[in-house]
């Protein structure tokens, strides 16, 4: 509440600040219908005028800015882009100058030529009451239009650098989501749900349960009632293997204490805070505040998707390139085609163990050996997990029977695990070599590869954890 009465103090005052500076300025700038043009109003902005003129355009721009159609939008993107950038001859020549003569003086220059104009173009539109929320909105609309013009992406750099720093730990607040939180808060969890959907009141209450439930989000001053990012939590005696023991049922002993906390979602809330971490942060200090709150707990793993798997699949077999799949294999992973064949796998008709064999090798395929053009996992899941030092434990076959589930991952769902006591040293591994940290489990389901020349190619488990620290170069030929 205190929180409320701060931001609500503040955004007053500032209103306040505005309503004064409006009397300093040109009354063309304030016209009721319609008002200036966004570019002309932008251009005021940057002339240098005082802090309380400032706040009355910066609020105008913003005002204009939402009545804007798209055409309007992206003329201001493209003026944004073209003509608030840094001045390429100052910058050459300060260059030059450092170049010639390094110091702090003349590398002073070059940082105050090479600043962005369009980061103190953001700093002063935040000027205004209620700012930041609109820019994150602004942002959003922004990588809406950049799939069109992509010279617009130097603009959003600026401004995904701008809001990182806004918007970095120190801000944020950690707070716990129970049935007690504000309604307009419960009803955003429930449209924010990115992961599993939350199916009206019922089922998010469900969620909330304390007595085996936790829901945790991240908050910033600014927006007070928006959650930033959010993880849901289930509080189990065993690490699960399909979403539906999580979602569906109940402990059968509530009197057990509970020994495994499962993260089975975390949403992120903002689209105009793409790229900006937060989960990082928000799973290791729900990993430390559950710690300490519940004695009886021992593990910490996740209950994740995997949705880009059948993606990968399905340009794995199109394209024939080598990955552990066998013309028997092949014949068993037909049947993904039948929309049935899920159907048949529960009741464990013939040729579901052939089905299971085939997609579970290419699955430890994918997370292990497949990599992308910066030689990191393909899995975007996977590289917010081992980035944040957790280990691949498992992979399940048929984690996901929803829709959903089997479109994206043919059913795969992954346990991640955060091991206390290794989170740093696979986090390390991970950042300085690319290293997977897995189980096991997960390193026995890989498959030999597509023979070649009469042989079979065996993958290099040397490459993986607890076997040696040969490094790899990036073709994946081993370097001494």
């Amino acid at each position: 509440m205190a929180d409320r009465v701060n931001v609500s103090f503040f955004q007053e005052l500032m209103a306040a600040v505005a309503e004064q500076g409006r009397a300093l300025l040109p009354k063309a700038l304030f016209r009721d219908e319609g008002g200036e043009s966004i570019e002309v109003l932008s251009r005021a902005l940057m002339s240098g005028r005082g802090e309380a003129s400032g706040v009355a355009i910066a609020r105008q721009l913003l005002n204009q800015f939402k009545k804007a159609g798209s055409d309007e939008r992206l003329a201001f993107y493209r003026f944004l882009a073209d003509d608030l950038q840094p001045d390429a001859g100052a910058v050459a020549e300060a260059a030059r100058n450092y170049l010639d003569q390094p110091s702090d003086k003349t590398l002073a220059r070059l940082q105050k030529a090479s600043y962005s104009p369009r980061l103190e173009f953001f700093r002063r539109l935040n000027l205004a009451a209620g700012a930041t929320a609109e820019i994150v909105a602004l942002r959003a609309d922004l990588l809406r239009h950049i799939k069109s013009d992509e010279a617009l992406a130097a603009v959003d750099r600026d401004l995904e650098r701008l809001l990182s720093s806004w918007f970095n730990r120190g801000f944020l607040v950690l707070r716990r989501i129970d049935w007690q939180t504000p309604a307009a808060i419960l009803e955003k969890i429930i449209q924010y749900e990115a992961v599993h959907e939350i199916r009206g009141w019922d089922d998010l209450r469900r969620r909330l349960d304390p007595k085996d439930r936790r829901c945790f989000a991240f908050f910033h001053p600014a927006l007070v009632d928006e959650p930033l990012i959010f993880v849901e939590v289930a509080l189990m005696r065993e690490m699960p293997d399909a979403i539906s023991t999580v979602l569906d049922s109940r402990s059968a002993d509530e009197q057990a204490p509970p020994t495994t906390a499962v993260f089975y979602s975390i949403s992120n809330c903002q689209e105009g805070l793409k790229g900006v971490s937060f989960g990082n942060f928000l799973l290791k200090q729900v990993v430390e505040d559950l710690a300490r709150d519940v004695a009886s707990l021992r593990t910490f793993v996740t209950l994740s998707p995997a949705p880009s798997f059948a993606r990968w699949v399905d340009r794995a077999l199109a394209s024939g390139s080598e990955v552990p799949v066998s013309a028997d294999d092949r014949k068993a992973l037909a049947r993904l085609r039948d929309p049935r064949w899920v159907e048949d796998a529960q009741k464990d008709a013939p040729g579901t163990d052939e089905l299971q064999s085939a997609l579970m090798g290419l699955a430890a395929y994918y997370y292990l050996m497949a990599r992308s053009s910066d030689e990191r996992p393909v899995d975007q899941v996977a590289r917010f997990h081992l980035g944040n030092g957790a280990r691949l434990e498992r992979l399940n076959w048929l984690g996901d029977t929803s829709e959903k589930g089997l479109r994206e991952a043919h059913g795969l769902m992954v346990n991640y695990r955060y091991d206390l006591g290794e989170i740093e040293r696979n986090h390390e591994a991970y950042a300085d070599e690319g290293t997977v940290a897995a189980s096991r489990a997960v390193r026995g389901l890989l498959r030999p590869l597509p023979k070649a020349k009469g042989l079979a190619v065996v993958p290099d488990l040397l490459a993986l954890p607890g076997a040696s620290k040969t490094k790899r170069t990036r073709n994946g030929e081993p370097q001494s």
